[in-house]
């Protein structure tokens, strides 16, 4: 199967064609809602950026956030999620928590919690 790239002229970001889902365009909006994020990739994935840290990416159609307290308790606590290893290694990162489609409904929330925590972060 050919493998073909949509740049994405806002970031001259290329994303593969088999990416462009409902879960990639609810990605893409609630991203760019928040002020000052760029976009950006993380382990080539497509990210969210605020002052070059990312705070949210997509893996696999299911976005990922960098949390702490109690949005990463809550967000891990949601039937399905699971703590973000990219690698799959059995090496999760920390603080990153990896969530369903299903909730998508949710993902708004936790992003703003995400851009909140990793703003404030040196």
């Amino acid at each position: 199967m050919a493998s073909y790239f949509i740049s994405d002229r806002q970031s001259d970001i290329l994303i593969p064609s088999i990416m462009m889902t409902n879960e990639l365009d609810i990605f893409l909006a609630i991203g760019q809602s928040l002020a000052g994020t760029e976009r950006n990739k993380l382990f080539g994935l497509p990210c969210f950026r605020i002052d070059g840290k990312p705070f949210i990416c997509l893996f696999h159609n299911e976005m990922v956030f960098k949390l702490t307290g109690e949005a990463h308790q809550e967000a891990l606590s949601l039937d399905g999620a699971q703590r973000f290893d990219p690698s799959g290694k059995q090496r999760p990162m920390r603080e990153w928590v990896q969530l369903p489609f299903d909730y998508a409904e949710k993902w708004e929330d936790f992003a703003q919690a995400a851009y909140v925590y990793v703003k404030m972060l040196p």
